[in-house]
């Protein structure tokens, strides 16, 4: 068997609404509770596991989407007011950054209810349509 990236815990304050948060920008649904956790299981099977906690530091979560995807999530970002960066520094407000390592690539970051940076981006180059 080869390794591969299971779940993770994402810390929130009120989970329910940080995971509905995240599924609404990136179309996908909220899962039944498992445990005390509510997940948002992704394409490839992981799940982002959100668990209540009054007090963390935020983390980075960067999300690989198809053009098309990108499209509609940034479109989901605008619609909802969301401010989006081109930077993670979060200073370059309302812009997508276009890879300069990866022909085609872009991407932008947002911060969801608790002030974890999340980022989308495409994977650029050949056949970028996909992933």
């Amino acid at each position: 068997m080869t390794v591969e990236l299971n779940h993770t815990i994402v810390p929130a304050r009120d989970p329910q609404t940080s995971a509905r948060f995240l599924a609404g920008i990136l179309g996908l649904s909220v899962d039944a509770p498992l445990a005390h956790f509510t997940p948002v299981t992704l394409a490839n099977q992981v799940s982002l596991d959100y668990d209540r906690m009054d007090a963390f530091e935020p983390h980075h979560y960067a999300f690989l989407l198809s053009d098309q995807e990108f499209d509609a999530a940034l479109a989901r970002l605008q619609r909802g007011g969301i401010t989006h960066y081109g930077d993670p520094a979060c200073q370059e407000i309302g812009q997508v950054y276009h890879g300069k390592r990866t022909a085609g690539r872009r991407g932008t970051y947002f911060r969801d209810p608790d002030g974890h940076l999340m980022e989308i981006l495409t994977p650029g180059g050949p056949g970028s349509s996909g992933r």
